[in-house]
């Protein structure tokens, strides 16, 4: 998608951001680009626990993998952490946000010159991608 960008939000009726990412049932994933906003995809994962259970995140990262950002009403430090390695960025928004009006919001921001995060999305870039090079060809500190 050269103009867009491809994003997820934590939803259970696909329509409002109503989870938080750890113990998020299920995501739906859009194309948006400046005119134009598709849904994707839909991810559903099984009952978790918010807390005490970190392995529950690895399935929610891989699943984000092609994301540019994932719209949350909460979101822990680890997740955070984990999300930064791959690129995507965390978006907190306040519970029962309209996913259309989120998706109008990204798409005027596409359109009056985005963002850091977004213009990086554009570009294909992922953070931690440009030290892979480097590490790859033996650089040392």
């Amino acid at each position: 998608m050269p103009n867009g960008i491809k994003v997820a939000f934590a939803s259970t009726d696909m329509r409002h951001v109503d989870q938080h990412f750890g113990s998020a049932k299920s995501f739906v994933m859009y194309e948006v680009d400046p005119e134009n906003a598709t849904m994707t995809d839909a991810v559903e994962f099984g009952a978790l626990d918010q807390d005490g259970n970190e392995d529950k995140l690895d399935a929610k990262i891989q699943a984000l993998s092609s994301c540019a950002a994932v719209y949350v009403q909460a979101i822990g430090g680890s997740a955070i952490t984990k999300l930064a390695r791959i690129g995507v960025q965390p978006m907190k928004v306040q519970p029962g946000s309209p996913i259309s009006q989120l998706v109008a919001e990204l798409q005027a921001q596409l359109r009056a010159g985005p963002t850091a995060w977004i213009a990086r999305a554009l570009q294909g870039e992922k953070t931690g991608e440009r030290f892979d090079g480097m590490e790859a060809e033996g650089w040392n500190e």
